[in-house]
């Protein structure tokens, strides 16, 4: 079969037009899933019963962790199939592909095989109990034993990414939220199935959006090779070293909220009600923001792989570029649109103080969240993923923890929002700082052609497993 051309796309061209259509293509997909929580959400609460929608809020925290890996292996095999395509070792980029989607099987197999014999546990120390805790573990027994299914699609749309294939990537995500949104409604309702109903939806969109990634991998570029135990136990410490920071990234995020949170809620219902809003609405009308880490690391990856880190230094700057203007055209709307956002979830009072300030100035300190996010994709595909967590778990903590405090004690609510921000300024400074000065490190560019080197060597050792 025909495939088409895997000539590295990032290297030529305007990397402004790169970065902003991956970043765009990226950020639909991630709207589509958010979405799609929404309506999971908004169905299961229309039966009536307070302790289902609970218990799909606890299921969904377990839910989190299993995700969480599987991102991290998806990122390993963006960065690793990009850099493989950029040094033009083509057969290596499938090889490595294969290999990540294998270990992406083995963690789908083995997380159901942990967590489902100690749900009741699991479950009580996230604070669910009675009724809603049974109504969540068997919410998890549906969903959990699919993990793989999760995992494979992932791993098969960021090598997509690293093909350049932006539209491509973005299809699976849409196709999937379609499927559940079609679902929910027909099993939750007219089977009467109520929350088993919605765990069956999402098995069955995350089938279907394992299938739709899959499908234009393997017959448009060939992307995939039939895997061996050998290239999988060759590729499996390369693989690790990206994925295992890039999970211990991907948590820092929700501690960091629980935290935030904690500090609201000394200051009364309103401020908590207010984040809320604020925690769901961020990630739909930022979602471009949310994507650049994904979108950007296949185009730093290819140049890098291709030894090009003049380009890579200017595609860094120009996300650097994107996210601001992105940020600041969001922000104005925000801003003309704060009264009637407000009153859409009928905030008064201390609530709506906050809707508006996170409305105003505080939308565009959005930025640096933006900039850690293309600092993370320079760390993870310049072979620095270790930096991602470190950035990451300093934001989440040290960033926020006591920053949060002192703001609350001198601003109330208001304060807490203020001290987050000021959080994420002073981390993205160091996220850039770091980004910049591992692009401009000159021992860079011979641990780069090591690495194309040894690939080589270790490429022919491989295929002759395949023989």
């Amino acid at each position: 079969m025909a495939h088409a051309s895997s000539d590295p796309s990032f290297v030529t061209g305007s990397l402004m037009r790169h970065v902003s259509v991956m970043s765009l293509t990226s950020s639909i997909g991630l709207m589509a899933i958010f979405a799609v929580d929404l309506i999971d959400i908004l169905f299961i609460s229309m039966l009536g019963q307070d302790a289902l929608a609970a218990a799909a809020g606890y299921a969904s925290t377990v839910m989190f962790f299993a995700s969480a890996i599987n991102i991290g292996l998806s990122i390993a095999a963006g960065a690793l199939v990009s850099r493989a395509l950029g040094s033009r070792t083509d057969d290596r980029a499938r090889e490595l592909a294969a290999s990540v989607a294998v270990f992406a099987a083995i963690v789908g197999l083995l997380v159901p095989l942990v967590a489902l014999p100690n749900l009741p546990f699991l479950l009580a120390l996230i604070g669910a109990e009675g009724e809603i805790a049974a109504a969540a573990e068997r919410y998890l027994w549906i969903i959990l034993p699919t993990t793989a299914l999760s995992g494979l699609g992932m791993t098969a749309v960021a090598v997509l990414r690293a093909y350049g294939d932006g539209n491509r990537a973005m299809y699976p995500a849409l196709v999937g939220g379609g499927v559940n949104a079609v679902l929910d409604p027909i099993l939750i309702f007219s089977l009467g199935l109520g929350l088993d109903g919605a765990a069956i939806a999402t098995v069955l969109a995350r089938l279907a959006t394992m299938l739709t990634a899959f499908y234009p991998a393997i017959r448009r570029y060939g992307a995939f090779v039939l895997p061996s135990p050998q290239c999988v136990m060759r590729d499996f410490r390369v693989a690790l070293q990206i994925a295992v920071p890039a999970v211990l990234a991907t948590i820092a995020t929700p501690v960091g909220v629980a935290i935030v949170t904690r500090e609201m809620a000394k200051h009364g219902t309103d401020a908590v009600a207010a984040l809320a809003v604020i925690n769901r609405m961020t990630p739909v009308v930022f979602a471009v923001v949310l994507a650049l880490s994904g979108s950007l690391g296949p185009i730093i990856g290819q140049n890098f792989g291709a030894g090009q880190m003049g380009r890579v230094r200017t595609a860094f700057f120009d996300g650097l570029i994107f996210v601001g203007l992105y940020v600041v055209v969001v922000s104005v709307l925000l801003f003309a649109l704060r009264a009637q956002i407000a009153d859409l979830f009928d905030a008064t009072g201390g609530m709506r103080m906050l809707i508006f300030l996170f409305c105003g100035p505080l939308a565009l300190a959005t930025f640096f969240n933006g900039a850690i996010f293309v600092a993370n994709a320079s760390f993870n595909n310049l072979g620095h993923p270790s930096y991602s967590t470190w950035i990451n778990w300093g934001r989440h903590t040290l960033g926020t923890w006591p920053l949060a405090m002192a703001g609350g004690a001198l601003w109330g609510a208001s304060g807490v929002l203020i001290g987050q921000a000021v959080g994420g300024v002073i981390f993205a400074g160091i996220a850039i700082w770091l980004s910049l000065r591992l692009i401009g490190d000159p021992s860079d560019r011979p641990r780069k052609v090591s690495f194309r080197h040894k690939d080589l060597r270790m490429h022919v050792v491989c295929n002759r497993g395949h023989r």
